[in-house]
């Protein structure tokens, strides 16, 4: 299969390397990252060691048949990575939206139009971008893709490079689930500045709780609801992990969040149904607050990579 990774930071570089063993796979990224790969390979550290020899490049200037692409840039720039391919797009290209938040493949589809096939998935792999040409390969996960008549067949290909892909039954409740769990991980970990495995510390329960009962409330107004205790879930799955949240990786870089579309949204959409959503207000306006690097905390600037 002919796959186009558009946005190869740390997670669109790792599914690139998984996939590339067996693919026609070119990594899209900005031009220090491209470069480093063309020289020495795409370097992989963390749970895999290893030297991807991959093809990558700063734009593309075709499309085959029944390709795939991997949206794997933040939500903010969806629309910017797309608009150069648009007029590339086929009707036999499907676009899978690997992004954080609410309405990444709403953007997708205003930003190619009629072109192509959109859908939404869902990662749960961790990495983090090194530096360029490197990655840290940092947490194991699965892949879920909503249900369509080609979701079949780019799981088959998924998993068979290792990335476990799942075709979502209901993938509107799997987005607000991984929502619940963002809108609690992401921003509290990167206002203390800490590995995500911070989060199972029990005195943030409180804290925990009130997040997750506000989204809870909003995501109902979709008609998501949850059996599901989210605070147990979180500290059994983040307990181990060193891995850093991609929220206070953005920040250490100097780069905008995705704050606006994870408890930012979620406020909002309760704004719309009268749902008041303190927390994740504050939140959203102290991350906001932190993306002008006057306000980070001096050891989390000195923190940022090379």
């Amino acid at each position: 299969m002919e796959i186009i990774v558009l946005g190869a930071g740390a997670i669109g570089s790792l599914y690139g390397a998984k996939l590339a063993t067996k693919n026609d796979v070119t990594l899209v990224g900005r031009a220090k990252h491209v470069a480093a790969i063309d020289s020495h390979g795409l370097r992989i550290e963390g749970i895999e060691s290893r030297v991807v020899p991959i093809r990558a490049a700063t734009a593309i200037e075709k499309i085959g048949p029944d390709a795939v692409i991997l949206l794997t840039t933040k939500v903010t720039d969806g629309a910017a990575a797309l608009a150069p391919v648009a007029s590339l797009v086929r009707e036999d290209t499907t676009i899978l939206c690997l992004q954080n938040g609410l309405g990444s493949e709403r953007i997708a589809r205003t930003a190619l139009g009629d072109r192509g096939i959109v859908l939404r998935g869902i990662t749960q792999f961790g990495a983090i971008f090194k530096s360029p040409g490197v990655i840290q390969f940092m947490a194991p996960g699965y892949t879920l893709i909503e249900q369509n008549e080609r979701s079949d067949r780019v799981a088959r290909v998924l998993t068979d490079a290792g990335l476990d892909c799942r075709v979502s039954q209901n993938i509107a409740a799997d987005v607000w689930h991984k929502l619940v769990i963002n809108c609690v991980v992401n921003p509290i970990t990167a206002i203390l500045g800490c590995e995500v495995g911070g989060i199972a510390n029990p005195e943030l329960n409180p804290l925990k709780r009130l997040v997750i009962d506000e989204c809870a409330a909003v995501a109902a107004t979709q008609e998501v609801r949850f059996a599901v205790d989210f605070i147990r879930e979180i500290a059994e799955v983040f307990r181990p992990s060193h891995n850093i949240a991609s929220m206070l990786q953005d920040l250490r870089r100097g780069h905008p969040t995705e704050i606006n579309y994870m408890n930012g949204a979620v406020a909002a959409l309760g704004a719309r149904h009268g749902l008041e959503c303190p927390v994740n207000d504050a939140l959203t306006r102290i991350i906001k607050a932190m993306e002008t690097a006057s306000l980070l905390p001096e050891k989390m600037l000195e923190a940022q990579p090379a």
